[in-house]
């Protein structure tokens, strides 16, 4: 009957883990193109940098696939992850992996940051994966919505690396970590093993920037 609905009670239903998974977990094709997505190794990494709660709120920025949005909704159950994403196939494909991995905290919103952002709740922890070149402008939203944000930013290109490091020195904030990971895998040759790299990415952890003291115009008085 089209009007019926059905209750499954799983008894035996676990929760997972860990929330890191695998590449192959993930959908990354939409017709004939490939969507990009965050290494599994870099992913796990960049994750744990956040230093994330059970219940923290979290900005995927760039969320491409969607593979970040789902393992930050698995690590924070009680929280709730925003992939914002400004391309509609990637859109698709994070809402397509989410339903996936049953992710019921995962919200996927279509827009480019920071303007998308403007109408979500506050977060505690930020992933920026991708800025489309507005690095500066993301940042400040987050610092605007929350001071004490935690962001962990993933670089590949060198120009997006050194806009990054401006913002971070000019904010100057009180914890900044910057470091680099180069991630190789075996592959089979004959009878041999060779390792071929993949990219070298930067990870940047950063959190609370110093206040600049203003200049009392009281002193000209």
């Amino acid at each position: 009957d089209t009007l019926s609905a059905v209750l499954v009670n799983n008894l035996n239903a676990k929760a997972p883990g860990s929330p890191h998974m695998p590449d192959d977990a993930f959908i990354r094709q939409t017709g004939e193109k490939l969507i990009p997505m965050t290494k599994e190794e870099v992913r796990a990494v960049s994750i744990a940098k956040l230093q994330l709660p059970l219940d923290a709120v979290v900005y995927d920025v760039g969320a491409g696939t969607g593979s970040v949005s789902v393992e930050l909704a698995r690590a924070c159950p009680q929280g709730w992850v925003y992939a914002i994403e400004g391309k509609q196939d990637a859109c698709a494909l994070t809402l397509e992996n989410a339903k996936r991995h049953a992710c019921h905290n995962l919200q996927v919103v279509e827009g480019w940051a920071p303007e998308a952002c403007a109408g979500l709740p506050a977060p505690t922890h930020a992933f920026i994966g991708g800025s489309s070149g507005n690095m500066e402008a993301i940042l400040r939203m987050l610092m605007d919505k929350n001071p004490a944000v935690r962001i962990v930013i993933n670089l590949i290109a060198l120009e997006s690396i050194a806009e990054t490091l401006r913002c971070i020195k000019e904010m100057d904030f009180e914890q900044a970590e910057i470091i680099q990971m180069q991630v190789s895998k075996a592959r089979e040759i004959g009878d041999y093993h060779l390792m071929t790299a993949q990219n070298p990415v930067m990870i940047i952890t950063c959190q609370y920037p110093r206040q600049k003291e203003q200049a009392s115009d009281a002193a000209a008085d």
